[in-house]
């Protein structure tokens, strides 16, 4: 299962990634400057918006799985599509689609690793698929170096969408998930699945208390915003926000940003991939606290992180020192990501509108990102990048405090306990 999602998860962070050197590219080629950029990325995350909302609406209505391949053979035949947009506006339209397929990848996949998961194990499992998403940034980025130079941006597109069609196909005889079966009533199909988990294990033989059936309840997004949950959803989607909207704040531009201050294309590729390279040290650090000191402290530790490497960033001018700080940066940027969206907010709700709840979240962080192109343009022309990295800085420092404040401990407890907990 592990491999299964985590092969998905790899390829939306890949997928994402590749748009800070392409974007790079066709601002140098002519095709494309900042402010067409700034419509590409919010297209990007306007498709991620609406992808994120209808996962959860789908996979907690008719399974999992059903909206776990649907949006991964979308984004899969878009991304190949876009490898032949002949203007910026073709790319744009393609990249909304696009955004719908991949808005589903966050949303389920994470969800689908909470419910299978157990507790004492759960942020670590979280940990491991986070570590090869994160690669997938460093890859990304390297492939970019090789690949944009070589064959052109266009390539790019093609790599990923038939990476898409190949996850797709193994991903065909992937598990549903057995909470998701029992929420909906379908007893005989989950305990299917659960007891060839416990013959692969060696538990089959094990004697275990038979529950009574669950009460099959109807559930609606309008619970998300009224007591006891209302709470729980706009700590989740404060979460959410700033995660995201300080991922694609400062991975994204800074290509984009470096070309605009004169240097060559190449060796903002080589930059960028050299600070990518913290999203893989980001996840052993995650492996390491998020079962010891709990998802609470673990984001308020991080988040404080981030935002003294955020203060210094700007305050750096050798290319070795900005390699260092933005390395620690991007570690901190991505664990906030896989802390926070991947194994924090899914714990927070039941399995019966867990995944509607991961999408309404997802949902108000995606639709930040479609504004915030707008708002780093300006804040870089009117005070350069320590415009755009100091205001990042103050968001995780505020990130810290209320989740100190707020946050809900989730450290070692079943879903159940969790989901009724006050």
């Amino acid at each position: 299962m592990l491999a299964l999602i985590g092969a998905g998860l790899f390829l939306d962070s890949f997928e994402v990634t590749l748009m800070a050197g392409v974007l790079g590219a066709l601002v140098q080629t002519g095709m494309s400057d900042m402010a067409m950029n700034a419509k590409f990325i919010s297209a990007t995350f306007a498709g991620l918006s609406v992808g994120a909302l209808f996962a959860g609406a789908i996979g907690d209505r008719l399974g999992r799985k059903v909206s776990y391949q649907f949006n991964l053979i979308l984004f899969g035949s878009f991304s190949i599509l876009a490898a032949f947009a002949p203007d910026m506006w073709w790319l744009i339209a393609a990249r909304f689609i696009m955004g719908i397929g991949l808005g589903a990848e966050y949303v389920i996949g994470y969800g689908f690793i909470s419910e299978f998961a157990p507790p004492p194990l759960r942020g670590r499992c979280i940990a491991i698929v986070a570590l090869g998403s994160n690669f997938a940034v460093m890859l990304s980025s390297l492939v970019g170096l090789i690949v944009i130079p070589t064959l052109g941006w266009r390539w790019m597109f093609v790599i990923a969408g038939v990476m898409a069609v190949f996850v797709w196909i193994l991903r065909k005889n992937m598990p549903e998930s057995p909470r998701w079966l029992e929420s909906v009533g379908r007893y005989d199909e989950a305990d299917l699945i659960v007891k060839k988990i416990e013959e692969e294990s060696g538990f089959a033989d094990v004697p275990l208390d038979v529950l009574p059936e669950p009460k099959i309840e109807k559930s609606s997004v309008i619970e998300l915003f009224q007591p006891p949950l209302v709470g729980r959803t706009l700590l989740g989607m404060f979460i959410t926000v700033i995660a995201l909207v300080g991922t694609y704040g400062f991975i994204t531009w800074v290509p984009s940003f470096m070309v605009k201050q004169g240097v060559n294309m190449v060796s903002s590729l080589w930059f960028t991939t050299l600070m990518s390279g913290g999203g893989v040290f980001g996840p052993i650090v995650g492996f390491w606290i998020s079962d010891r000191f709990g998802r609470k402290y673990s984001i308020a530790l991080v988040a404080a992180f981030a935002a003294i490497a955020g203060a210094i960033y700007p305050n750096v001018h050798s290319m070795a020192a900005l390699a260092i700080c933005g390395f620690f940066m991007v570690s901190a940027i991505l664990l906030l990501v896989a802390l926070g969206l991947g194994t924090y907010v899914p714990e927070l709700f039941a399995t019966k509108i867990r995944l509607r709840a991961s999408g309404v979240t997802q949902f108000s962080g995606r639709v930040a990102t479609i504004f915030s192109p707008y708002l780093i343009v300006y804040l870089f022309a009117e005070f350069g990048i320590g415009g755009v990295v100091y205001s990042l800085s103050a968001m995780y420092l505020l990130l810290c405090i209320v989740v100190l404040i707020f946050g809900v401990e989730t450290k070692n407890r079943p879903l159940e306990q969790i989901a009724t907990a006050s």
